[in-house]
């Protein structure tokens, strides 16, 4: 997930320019390279709203999650064209044990708060990662707004990158 450094993953109208930093931090990093993170992921899953968010985004950026398979989960009737996109509407539970445990190494949750949420309350996620960016939005979706349980995490690794950005990676404690 990216986040502002307040929590928040989007602002009100969706707009993603403040992913955009021209901060510079002379300590950090080079970011890891984007296509060879991406080849490590073998599943996307993602909320109807993200999914709808990312459809509009391909217009001027093209479809983000390339040919992997990719897992929307909604209760509407939504179609699409690409023969990687199914639409799941059932118990998480059962899709992330019964479907993707068994099939897959790297299942990616695409943004989403909601759904980022609940596989937490339920469990079934292993980690979180949290891109924070250096700025504060002062007002839109937060991250982990009422969660409704406390979650004990573990620090696996950080990074702090020239362009200002933070990455948190924690292990999620059972």
């Amino acid at each position: 997930m990216v986040s502002s450094l307040d929590g928040i993953i989007a602002k009100k109208d969706n707009s993603i320019s403040w992913f955009d930093t021209s901060h510079n931090y002379d300590k950090g990093v080079d970011g890891q390279d984007p296509e060879e993170f991406l080849k490590t992921i073998d599943c996307y899953i993602m909320g109807s709203h993200t999914y709808e968010h990312a459809l509009e985004l391909s217009k001027s950026y093209g479809w983000a999650y390339g040919e992997k398979p990719t897992i929307v989960l909604t209760n509407r009737n939504l179609t699409t064209d690409k023969p990687n996109i199914e639409f799941y509407s059932g118990n998480l539970n059962k899709l992330v044990n019964e479907r993707l445990k068994p099939n897959y190494k790297n299942v990616w949750v695409a943004g989403g708060a909601i759904l980022t949420k609940e596989l937490i309350r339920q469990k079934l996620a292993h980690e979180i990662r949290v891109s924070i960016l250096p700025i504060v939005l002062g007002d839109g979706l937060l991250f982990f707004d009422n969660i409704g349980q406390e979650q004990i995490l573990h620090l696996k690794d950080t990074a702090a990158y020239k362009n200002g950005m933070i990455e948190l990676c924690y292990e999620i404690k059972k």
